[in-house]
Formats: structure tokens, C-alpha cells, sequence
């Protein structure tokens, strides 16, 4: 049996509607309320370890998808609950979706990736840690006016879509081929001008508005920062991961 934790969200259901029909899966959540349709539910909160450890009893296989709280230690302790959790239950093997980087720096943003990686080697189970980049879905680009704008000084993006990252989870939790393995996810390099040129209209690039989260990705994006690739992704798919120029050209992100 596979188990797939916070499976309420997003990248959760997409996991669930890939398992569905080629494997024994459960979705643990922390509201069944809010559970994927179609699949058994179990009750597992990231701050409350009895209930994780309730939910993990016989899984073979745990996806721990990252918890979405933004304070750092607090996520920590989530997902440390939730190693624990697994280990206790006796579980057979866990896939964990990580962040690029998580394995050589343990401060920032990857602290809390870093923290449940060794956590995880600590317990001496069975792992595969699916390091992922950002999601293309929360960067792609609009189209304002005729023009389509953005502060990253024309450098590339890594990103990947939260549709190719679940297929991949899918598969590696099908097969202990993956098991102790860890894959950097990229995606297929992209740019704004690229995605302008594709698109035909024009590209402008504009200074950050400000502080916050935004303004900080561009900056890292300008450092060359998501530029990295590797051939994880596409291996683990067994085909080409989409890019966001196809999703674009295929889709529409003209304002009205």
C-alpha cells in the first residue's frame, strides 16, 4: 500500500489521480473533508505525530510531500514528526519531495529540506528524495498591453510543472528501482524574452517593485541561479518534460 500525505493538496490530488488506478493508494490528510474523492482516507496532521503515526500503520511506500507552513521551524518540526511517524509505523520506504539544493546548504530555504533529509538518513529507511525546482505554474508569464514584461535580465529558468513533478512521483513510488536515490528535478530552460519571441509580442524588461518574495526570486533568477539542469526529470518521466513555451502557445495569457 502506498500512502500520500497532505494529499488535500495540490500536487497531492495530482499524485492520487496518477495512483489510482495503478496501485493501492490512501490519501492522508489533515481535514478528510477536504480529501481526494475516489481513494481510502486517513486523518494525519503534521502537528499532531499520534494521528501521522495512526495513518502510516502498513503503508509500504510514504510520499511526504512538504509541509506548506512558511516558518521555518515550524515546518522542520512537522516534517520531523512526520519521519518519526513513519519509522515508528514500521513503514517500508519513503519518497520525499525536497528542494533543489537541500543536500549542500542547510540554511535559508533549503534549511527545513536539508533538516528532513538527514532525519530521514537518520532512520535508516529506505528513501528517494525528489528534489524539486520551482513550480512553472506560479511563474508563468502574462501578456500586459501588447508586451509581456519581467525583472530576471533575460536569464533562465528551471522551472517545472507540478503536473510533470506528480507523474514523476508516481512512478518513482511504483518502483523500488528508485529506492536510495536522490534526483534534482529541473525542467526544460526557458526565458521571458524566449517566451515573448514564441508568443510575438513585445519583451520589456522593468526594475523589481520592491521587497518580498518576488523581488528575492528575481534577483537569484538575474545570478543565473535557476539555470541549472539535469537529466533526472526526463529520465524518471521516461519522456520530455512539458515546457512553458508549449503551455503558453497553447493556452492564452493575453489580458482581455
Amino acid at each position: 500500500m502506498i500512502a500520500v500525505s497532505a494529499a488535500s493538496g495540490a500536487l497531492g490530488r495530482l499524485v492520487i489521480d496518477r495512483l489510482r488506478a495503478r496501485a493501492e493508494v490512501v490519501a492522508v490528510v489533515r481535514d478528510p473533508v477536504r480529501a481526494p474523492a475516489g481513494v481510502p482516507v486517513r486523518r494525519g496532521d503534521y502537528d499532531d505525530p499520534a494521528s501521522l503515526r495512526a495513518a502510516f500503520e502498513g503503508v509500504e511506500r510514504l510520499l511526504l510531500i512538504s509541509s506548506p507552513e512558511l516558518q521555518t521551524p515550524r515546518r522542520i518540526a512537522q516534517h520531523l514528526a512526520a519521519v518519526t511517524a513513519a519509522a515508528d509505523a514500521g513503514v517500508g520506504g519513503i519518497a520525499f519531495t525536497s528542494f533543489l539544493g537541500a543536500d549542500t546548504a542547510a540554511t535559508g530555504l533549503t534549511e527545513a529540506y536539508h533538516a528532513t533529509e538527514q532525519a530521514i538518513l537518520a532512520t535508516g529507511l529506505p528513501y528517494t528524495f525528489l528534489r524539486h525546482p520551482f513550480y512553472s505554474d506560479a511563474f508563468l508569464p502574462r501578456v500586459t498591453g501588447g508586451e509581456l514584461m519581467s525583472s530576471t535580465a533575460g536569464r533562465g529558468l528551471n522551472t517545472a510543472f507540478r503536473s510533470d513533478l506528480a507523474e514523476a512521483a508516481a512512478n518513482v513510488l511504483e518502483s523500488r528501482a528508485h529506492l536510495g536515490r536522490a534526483y534534482d528535478f529541473t525542467g526544460p530552460l526557458w526565458s521571458h524574452p524566449e517566451v515573448a519571441e514564441a508568443l510575438g509580442v513585445a519583451y520589456r524588461e522593468v526594475p523589481d517593485t520592491g521587497p518580498g518574495p518576488m523581488s528575492w526570486i528575481n534577483g537569484r533568477i538575474r545570478a543565473g541561479e535557476l539555470e541549472r539542469q539535469t537529466p533526472d526529470l526526463e529520465a524518471v518521466l521516461g519522456r520530455p518534460a512539458e515546457t512553458v513555451v508549449s503551455r503558453l502557445v497553447a493556452g492564452s495569457v493575453h489580458d482581455a
